[in-house]
């Protein structure tokens, strides 16, 4: 993973109002593009909004945006960015992460111990049904650490053996979920109901097998794509939870608890090829080398927001001392049946 540290200066170009100026964090790195205002009192809500298309473009060009200086304070003005660019913020439904809810549609990022780092990974790439665009907005930067590392799809695709690539492309991948077992969240947190039957409609809606266990407990397995087509550029991405939700790539301390624990069926989330097959540990570890080859990482500011295409950028977080307010945002839903290959 590259640290890149102080921004390094290069103006790509200023807007025709001359209200903004485009930079790079690295000369070598167009990932993110920087946007800050060119004169004092740039509002971004407002700007924003009079350049959703400029916006747009860029996004899709470059796969993550980084708004800066533009002294963007609290929750409430995060979440007006959010509708200036989307339109408007998701609910946080069919969870996977803990996450507290501060304001309107607006959470903190999850909810781990400050010890831990969080692996790379495309909100959501899971479900059925995910955002295409994510936000975050930094309140408060960490004392150290808590950098959100960022990579690029494309280019972890490119890094991927074509063999294993065409193997998940023809078998897709299969996700086991396990709610109730005192590990992870339980169901009625993911669902967002106390409704067995409404998790149940809501599993045979989505094609997921679901099954009951004792003690109130529920497993669940679905199967979702490895490669999908993104809805606006048209390419194929890979995007889905194969190495993220797989046992083996939590840290040695947490594996170790949970194989400990419990059988292999009852993890609290396993992934498997679609067919029901086990991954092969050479390819998890080909992944996820692929993942951590194209991760770059750089110190969050206050006022910072960041604006990520979720199908084409990947996010994690690095682990942090003293206070650290990161919240995000979620916007613009697809269902996974309008992209899937």
């Amino acid at each position: 993973m590259q640290n890149l540290g102080n921004i390094k200066r290069k103006a790509l170009s200023v807007s025709t109002e001359k209200l903004i100026k485009t930079e790079y964090l690295h000369s070598g790195t167009p990932f993110p593009l920087v946007i800050k205002p060119a004169i004092k009192g740039v509002n971004l809500v407002d700007w924003a909004s009079q350049n959703r298309n400029y916006v747009e473009k860029e996004l899709l060009q470059h796969g993550a945006i980084l708004f800066r200086n533009f002294n963007v304070k609290n929750l409430v003005e995060f979440e007006q960015v959010i509708v200036a660019i989307c339109d408007e913020a998701l609910e946080y439904r069919y969870r996977a992460s803990p996450r507290t809810q501060v304001g309107g549609r607006i959470y903190t990022s999850t909810d781990y111990p400050a010890d831990q780092s969080i692996y790379p990974h495309n909100e959501h790439a899971y479900s059925p049904n995910f955002p295409l665009k994510i936000l975050f907005f930094c309140q408060t930067p960490a004392e150290q650490g808590g950098e959100t590392p960022i990579g690029r799809t494309r280019n972890i695709m490119q890094r991927i053996q074509p063999e294993i690539l065409d193997r998940f492309i023809q078998k897709k991948v299969m996700y086991m979920r396990n709610f109730g077992d005192g590990f992870g969240l339980p169901w009625q947190t993911v669902f967002q109901t106390e409704d067995k039957a409404g998790v149940e409609e809501y599993c045979r809606n989505n094609n997921m097998q679901f099954e009951w266990k004792e003690g109130d407990r529920l497993r669940t397995r679905h199967i979702g794509p490895a490669v999908v087509t993104h809805p606006q550029t048209g390419e194929k991405v890979w995007f889905n939870h194969a190495t993220f939700f797989h046992v083996s790539t939590l840290s040695e301390k947490i594996r170790t608890a949970l194989t400990s624990g419990f059988q292999e069926e009852d993890l609290p989330t396993n992934t498997y090829y679609g067919d029901g097959t086990p991954i092969e540990t050479s390819v998890l570890e080909h992944l996820r080398d692929a993942y951590q080859q194209e991760m770059i990482s750089f110190s969050w500011e206050e006022g910072d927001v960041l604006l990520l295409d979720n199908m084409l950028a990947v996010h994690g977080r690095n682990p942090f001392a003293g206070q650290r307010k990161v919240l995000v945002g979620m916007a613009k839903a697809i269902n996974i049946k309008n992209v899937e290959i």
